[in-house]
């Protein structure tokens, strides 16, 4: 009886040192105090209109991309391996039937695809504006005759 005592009177000690000799709290706290302390972080604006407090800045017009680029990023997966029956860059004679048709004839399968085969719409190139798919052909051209 006398160890749970003396282990009371040791917790007791404790006690008085650590947190004893704290008298403040929530009472001694004024009510502009409290009310800050539990402010919202937030407000919902519920009348007035809202301004923005940075400028509206348009965006810069999007950077040409030359055809080589383009070739490169996007067609050579295919174009540049002969992958899925792609005719190959500088490839005359596997090109030579596709100029034959004409260059109408390319780009429109450059913009549509070709049915049955494994050149979808755009190629890769999803982004891809019309004249940037029409130089692009033309690029390959060049490069396969």
């Amino acid at each position: 009886m006398m160890i749970i005592g003396a282990v009371a009177a040791l917790t007791i000690a404790i006690s008085s040192l650590v947190g004893g000799g704290h008298k403040g709290g929530v009472a001694d706290m004024g009510v502009e105090a409290i009310a800050a302390r539990i402010a919202p972080v937030a407000r919902l604006n519920t009348g007035g209109a809202i301004v923005a407090t940075a400028p509206v800045v348009a965006a810069a017009p999007a950077a040409a991309r030359s055809a080589e680029d383009l070739y490169t990023s996007t067609c050579a997966a295919c174009h540049g391996t002969g992958a899925a029956g792609a005719p190959k860059l500088d490839d005359v004679a596997a090109w030579a039937p596709r100029i034959a048709k004409g260059m109408d004839a390319l780009i429109e399968s450059a913009i549509n695809g070709i049915p049955g085969t494994s050149m979808m719409a755009k190629g890769t190139c999803a982004s891809c504006s019309t004249d940037e798919l029409k130089s692009v052909v033309e690029y390959m051209v060049a490069k396969s005759q």
